[in-house]
């Protein structure tokens, strides 16, 4: 493990259209002392040669699995490959502003804190912003954890040093809700919101994130059952109040303006 060093997750497929401008907020960090982990999912598009012209900086690490094996499995790889003292999460189609890891590392070794999570906003695949913001509570204790994941993967970093190396089950779906269930293993694990927007989630059309409530709730019932080892009837308790706390969430942390937090 390499002190101060910043280890940053990227997977990718079929992502050219937009994989160079998330390398490039990459590269833009005020904060320089990181390593840009980018593992491709046996992509059909140009990625390859989209990437190519990026790894003349040996900071940026490119790998690519021999066969198609799903986001959980990739990010699994990704996080094998991590040296760095600082995880963190950064998708082949989302941005960082480019004070992210600066200010969050500050914020985070300010505090003593070994889990954060910072506000971001919402934007199309033109770049576009479509005026919405996301913060969180001040504070996500392991209550508050399984009742909704309030923490977008793109914002949040966790200290390699506390929680050690992460694997998670082969799921399709909520795959990043899996890695916070596995920190939330470890005992009075908290994330700590730094309220400033630090990033941009893009919204695609053909989104895995955009599911009909059947497919949402099945997939949430995979992650506590099948990840979490939840019991049955456990799984479809935590499934349903997920769904019930998701519909309060965006009411309240999700903001057509920039006047974002409220605990």
């Amino acid at each position: 493990m390499i002190d101060n060093l910043v280890s940053i997750i990227m997977p990718s497929w079929n992502t050219a259209q937009f994989i160079a401008e998330s390398i490039q907020s990459v590269i833009n960090q005020t904060y320089k002392n990181w390593e840009l982990l980018i593992v491709d999912d046996c992509s059909t598009d140009d990625t390859d040669n989209i990437v190519e012209p990026f790894l003349t900086d040996a900071r940026i690490k490119y790998f690519k699995n021999e066969k198609n094996s799903g986001a959980a499995l990739t990010r699994n790889r990704a996080m094998r490959e991590a040296k760095g003292e600082w995880i963190a999460f950064l998708d082949s189609d989302d941005l960082w502003m480019p004070e992210k890891l600066e200010k969050q590392i500050r914020f985070m070794n300010e505090h003593n804190y070994t889990l954060s999570f910072t506000e971001y906003e919402k934007i199309d695949e033109e770049n576009r912003t479509l005026n919405i913001y996301v913060s969180g509570p001040d504070v996500v204790n392991k209550r508050k954890m399984y009742r909704y994941d309030y923490i977008g993967q793109l914002t949040m970093m966790y200290s390699a040093r506390c929680f050690g190396l992460i694997q998670i089950k082969d799921i399709k779906k909520n795959n990043d809700y899996a890695i916070r269930l596995q920190l939330y293993k470890k005992q009075d694990t908290e994330a700590h919101l730094l309220k400033e927007n630090l990033a941009k989630y893009r919204i695609r059309k053909k989104s895995i994130s955009h599911d009909k409530l059947e497919k949402k709730l099945k997939s949430h019932y995979d992650l506590f059952r099948i990840c979490d080892e939840k019991p049955a009837i456990a799984a479809v308790w935590f499934a349903c109040w997920n769904m019930f706390w998701g519909i309060l969430k965006k009411g309240k942390y999700e903001k057509r303006n920039k006047g974002l937090s409220g605990e």
